[in-house]
């Protein structure tokens, strides 16, 4: 079983960025989809970003704009690149296998890793 680790979160003031990474154990070249989640404190956790095949994205209406997701099979790594970052983005940051069909083709299918924590400050 692919296993993986999040990684690049930290602190940061509003208006800077970030780039998260999320390092597998294995290929990631037969994920049909992934997906960066994130869970602020005292909320459930919510999708942020998913890339499926064909080029397909999705973001969510929050960070549309401000957050780009992508992926690079070579390396086995998926990506989130953050701007413009507001106190509200932070939360603990997961990424994950997405289911790959579907309406809510974005949806997470596999296990939790310990995610990154990303801190924005005012």
């Amino acid at each position: 079983q692919v296993q993986l680790v999040e990684s690049g979160g930290g602190l940061v003031q509003a208006g800077g960025s970030l780039r998260l990474s999320c390092a597998a154990s294995g290929s990631i070249f037969s994920f049909n989809a992934m997906g960066w989640y994130r869970q602020a404190p005292g909320k459930q956790r919510e999708t942020v970003a998913g890339i499926g095949g064909g080029g397909r994205l999705y973001y969510a209406d929050s960070v549309k704009g401000r957050f780009t997701i992508s992926r690079d099979n070579a390396k086995n790594t998926l990506y989130l690149q953050m701007n413009s970052l507001i106190p509200e983005d932070t939360a603990v940051y997961y990424c994950n296998a997405a289911a790959g069909f579907g309406g809510s083709w974005y949806r997470p299918t596999g296990s939790w890793g310990q995610g990154t924590l990303v801190t924005v400050s005012s």
